[in-house]
Formats: C-alpha cells, sequence, structure tokens
C-alpha cells in the first residue's frame, strides 16, 4: 500500500463519513433533548418497540456496541420511567420492555428519523438513495470483516477515531 500525502486524511472518505456523523449529531441533539434522553437512547427504545422485551445482550448484539455501555444507559432509561425490567431467562439477565412513556419517545424517535432523512437526502433521486444506502452497508461490511481478521479486541473497542 502506498503511502498517503501528508493531510490527505483531512479529505478522504473517513473524514467524509466524520463531518456527516457529526452534522447529524447536531441535527438531532436538539430533538433527542426534547424527548428527555440521552445519546444512543433512543435507538435502543425503538428496538424494543418492534422487538418486545429483550435482554441487554440482544440489544448490544443487534447495535454492534459493548454490553456495558448499554447496561448504563438502560439503568438510566429505568431510572427516568422509559423502561422497566423483570427477571431473564436466567440470572445472569434482565427483560427490559417498553413503559407507556418509552413507547411514546420510540414512536416520536421513528418521526424524528423520517423528517432527518428527507432532510439529509434531499434532492437525491431513488436511485441516488438505493445507491447510496448500498455503499453505506458495503462499507460497513467491509470494515467488520477487517476488524475480524485484525482480532477479538478489535471488534470489541469502543469510541471513534
Amino acid at each position: 500500500m502506498p503511502i498517503p500525502e501528508r493531510g490527505s486524511s483531512l479529505e478522504d472518505f473517513h473524514m467524509r463519513l466524520m463531518r456527516a456523523f457529526h452534522a447529524q449529531r447536531a441535527y438531532l441533539r436538539p430533538r433527542v433533548d426534547e424527548l428527555g434522553l440521552g445519546p444512543g437512547q433512543p435507538k435502543m427504545l425503538v428496538y424494543l418497540a418492534v422487538h418486545g422485551p429483550s435482554s441487554q445482550r440482544e440489544v448490544a448484539d443487534f447495535f454492534e456496541c459493548d454490553p456495558g455501555a448499554v447496561s448504563r444507559m438502560f439503568d438510566s432509561l429505568e431510572r427516568a420511567g422509559f423502561v422497566t425490567s423483570a427477571p431473564g431467562r436466567d440470572r445472569r439477565t434482565k427483560a427490559l420492555a417498553l413503559t407507556e412513556r418509552g413507547r411514546a419517545a420510540a414512536d416520536s424517535w421513528d418521526a424524528i428519523c423520517a423528517e432527518e432523512q428527507e432532510v439529509m437526502l434531499a434532492g437525491f433521486s431513488p436511485e441516488e438513495r438505493a445507491a447510496f444506502a448500498d455503499l453505506l452497508a458495503r462499507a460497513r461490511a467491509n470494515l467488520w470483516r477487517a476488524a475480524a481478521d485484525a482480532g477479538p479486541a478489535a471488534c470489541t473497542e469502543g469510541g471513534e477515531a
């Protein structure tokens, strides 16, 4: 692999994706705040709305994230009245379910995401939207494949570069 030119990472795909993520976060943050939720929490509620009572491990696996972080998020969501927990299939797990407040927040989040998608993809044709979705899915698959090749530690580390 050739050595890249100094500074090329300031305009490469990594930077473009990161900047799009930051723009998305800036757009969504006030809406998350209005719901009384923190970063990452709305998607957890939507998962429970779709899949019903679930373990923290199931949610962490679906979102490809650290189970400890999911546990902390659900503890906060339970204290705020968005979810309830009950004993799970074994003594080490608990089943998480939405409250009415959680269901209302999940429904609001779905509407917010539909609006955000229209804003983000304004001017994109249906074909461009489909191609963009496909390209993102392929890029994600490539990165997960490379992370798996690097070993188990690479697949469990959190944070952003």
